[in-house]
């Protein structure tokens, strides 16, 4: 077991780690989209990169449309293993929509030994799903 402390000292490497490893400035919440953003996810038992759609429900409601209508491109094209989840929970319990696209080995940030594949698994699905966005923006946003 970790303290919390040294939790959150192998966080901070990891993340200093991965900002070094690939050092490209990355959408994330950049996407000048109200409640629509990009995230990387990492703890004891998972990776993940995901888009999320939160905040105004109708704004929630008008993207997740979008995507479920460009669902057969991020597939076809660019992610064939997302996820599409319209309502999924949270560890706050609170609601968001999400496309996300899982690291499918078991991995854990305490765990160095698998930073160097998520790292690399971050770098190939974000860019990928960046992609994506910058290609389809002007269709989701409409």
């Amino acid at each position: 077991m970790f303290s919390k402390e040294e939790s959150r000292l192998l966080r901070q490497e990891f993340w200093t780690s991965f900002g070094k490893s690939f050092p490209r400035k990355w959408i994330l919440y950049n996407t000048k989209l109200k409640g629509f953003s990009f995230k990387f996810h990492f703890d004891n038992k998972k990776a993940l990169v995901a888009l999320d759609l939160e905040d105004d429900l109708e704004y929630r409601i008008k993207y997740w449309e979008k995507l479920v209508a460009l669902k057969s491109i991020l597939l076809q094209d660019y992610l064939p293993e997302a996820i599409y989840d319209e309502e999924f929970i949270l560890d706050n319990y609170k609601e968001i929509s999400r496309v996300y696209v899982p690291l499918e080995q078991k991995v854990s940030i305490h765990n160095k030994n698998s930073w160097q594949d998520v790292m690399v698994f971050f770098n190939e699905k974000m860019t990928l799903f960046e992609a994506f966005f910058e290609e389809y923006k002007d269709v989701i946003e409409s």
